[in-house]
């Protein structure tokens, strides 16, 4: 049962119809070129995938068509350091709720810094700690995001936000997002965190070379791989090196 009784964002889907050419990147991605529509959990919904699955690519389209910038930030942010935005949000139709988010922020870890950089230049600081996000660490300045920034009552995209973080860290991230979710916040997050994908009630999508499927947390690469490896860690580090030894 979710915490939240609506989504503030319902589902996605693309309009075929006006792609003149679906064979050129990113239509030509599996779980792109298989999307018809993708419902969105009121609580958290989480992408799942290897890289180059399309993850990434489909969280970043999704946040262009909700007016966010490329490189994230809140919808207020507007600067571009490199010009490699996929198209894809052209052709997206986002179905919304009646119910408005008060909040709303775009989290790409890869880009992260040069959102730091812009806080810092514009001398916007105050939703932060009142603090540069450049003179802490990389894991620090995630946690005053989801700490400080964040305010509840909230649409948020994070794409792996685990980058940064400790083990410890992402379960404090866990129970931040949580608090957020009681506070009528709805997540979308792309990870590769079994931590966070453990987070209850969450709808796990999967992208692969079939397209987009739902999936039970157990049923997850994220979380077989790594029970096998930490119930059999001497082993399959034996078996990992092996190679490298005999050579």
């Amino acid at each position: 049962m979710a915490l939240n009784a609506k989504p503030y964002l319902q589902r996605v889907s693309v309009r075929w119809n006006e792609v003149t050419d679906g064979e050129h990147y990113p239509f030509s991605v599996p779980a792109v070129r298989n999307l018809d529509h993708l419902e969105f959990h009121p609580d958290v919904t989480f992408l799942v995938g290897e890289n180059g699955s399309g993850k990434s690519t489909l969280l970043e389209a999704i946040a262009v068509a909700l007016g966010f910038g490329a490189e994230g930030g809140t919808r207020n942010v507007r600067f571009e350091t490199a010009s490699t935005i996929s198209d894809l949000h052209v052709y997206l139709k986002l179905v919304r709720s009646f119910k408005k988010p008060k909040d709303h922020y775009f989290l790409r870890a890869e880009s992260f810094y040069n959102v730091a950089t812009y806080m810092d230049e514009a001398g916007y600081l105050d939703g932060y700690g009142g603090k540069s996000l450049h003179q802490r660490s990389h894991g620090e300045s995630f946690m005053s995001l989801l700490t400080d920034k964040l305010r509840g009552n909230g649409l948020y995209l994070l794409d792996e936000p685990e980058a940064a973080l400790s083990p410890t860290r992402q379960l404090a991230a866990l129970r931040a997002i949580h608090q957020l979710v009681v506070d009528q916040s709805q997540f979308i997050i792309a990870t590769h965190s079994p931590i966070l994908l453990a987070y209850p009630r969450a709808k796990i999508m999967l992208l692969d070379g079939s397209g987009i499927t739902q999936v039970g947390y157990e049923d997850t690469e994220h979380f077989a791989v790594t029970r096998d490896f930490l119930n059999h860690y001497q082993g399959r580090i034996e078996a990992l090196l092996a190679d490298d030894e005999d050579a």
